[in-house]
């Protein structure tokens, strides 16, 4: 059975359940007409003034019929349990999941029982299922670790294979035998000097070609803070530690550590910081500004679609200004 998410979720409880989960995120972005579902959720009345991402979700589980969706709301989008109310009036099975705010290991250790019991499955079988996923997010590990070292990855490569960590295309045998390949391919390039540093902070992008245009004005992106928390890096002994060290689904302040470690790690010169219109995330952009210890340029996104020119420009004006 498909199980569609809004976000990260604990999927090795759907594996063991003998069910293929599906980051309906993925689904939306990776269409050839990512609008399509957003013009479909607002002829159903979602209004203009909400974030594109829960349009895009919505639109998309319309459009490919799912039957059974599970729904964070607590710790991702605030609009969450607004999306759930109306699939449910649609006839979806819409299943809450929660990470609880102060990282209580009791509070998370219930939503993963719940969670298994609704699937068919054992928080035990869960854990066999987390070993088998190490070894595959191990593999993304190492791509996104070649694209600050070596420079080999491109920063839309290591987006796109971090990113594909949070469902695994359903299949995480296929997931890692691709993986693999295109890392013995990537090992085999030869090393790029980057000249000035990015990193890309905050939601996954919805416009398109961000880190191409960070290439064209002579820069390089060598972090994309959260497709890398979907690989769940750090060493983890079992499933509930694994999502208490997630850092997205908690307070800014966590994020804020583990950003810092990462620019020192990979000799960051500036952060850019993606924003969502419509997203009670913007705020954060207030803390992540006094804290972070580098310069931080904000972009803000609506809809799909590629770049615009004002927004390369300001691109060309952050990298003009780090590398004098």
């Amino acid at each position: 059975m498909r199980v569609g998410f809004t976000t990260t979720i604990p999927v090795e409880l759907l594996f063991a359940g003998s069910h293929v989960p599906v980051d309906l995120n993925n689904i939306f972005i990776g269409s050839d007409s990512p609008s399509d579902f957003i013009r479909a959720a607002e002829s159903d009345g979602f209004p203009r003034n909400c974030c594109g991402w829960i349009k895009g979700i919505y639109g998309v589980v319309r459009a490919r019929d799912f039957r059974d969706v599970i729904a964070v709301t607590q710790g991702d989008c605030s609009y969450t349990q607004a999306l759930m109310e109306v699939l449910r009036h649609r006839g979806v099975n819409a299943v809450p999941f929660a990470f609880p705010f102060d990282r209580d290991p009791a509070f998370l250790a219930n939503e993963l029982d719940k969670m298994a019991s609704r699937f068919g499955s054992t928080l035990a079988e869960g854990e066999r299922w987390k070993t088998r996923l190490d070894i595959v997010r191990a593999v993304a590990l190492e791509i996104d670790r070649l694209t600050y070292e070596t420079g080999k990855v491109t920063g839309e490569e290591n987006h796109l294979w971090l990113v594909g960590c949070s469902d695994f295309e359903g299949d995480p045998a296929r997931y890692e035998t691709r993986a693999r390949k295109f890392l013995a391919e990537a090992t085999g390039r030869p090393p790029r000097d980057s000249g000035t540093r990015i990193g890309i902070v905050g939601v996954p992008p919805i416009i398109s070609g961000l880190h191409a245009a960070f290439e064209e004005a002579g820069s390089r992106v060598v972090f994309n803070e959260v497709a890398r928390q979907f690989a769940m890096p750090g060493d983890s002994a079992t499933l509930p530690e694994q999502y208490l060290r997630y850092t997205y689904p908690y307070s800014i302040f966590e994020r804020i550590d583990d950003i810092r470690a990462e620019i020192k790690r990979r000799e960051i010169d500036g952060i850019v910081h993606y924003v969502q219109s419509f997203c009670f995330r913007q705020i954060e952009d207030i803390l992540l500004r006094e804290e972070i210890g580098v310069p931080v340029l904000t972009l803000e996104g609506e809809n799909p679609g590629p770049v615009d020119e004002r927004t390369r420009i300001r691109i060309q004006a952050f990298i003009e200004m780090l590398s004098g």
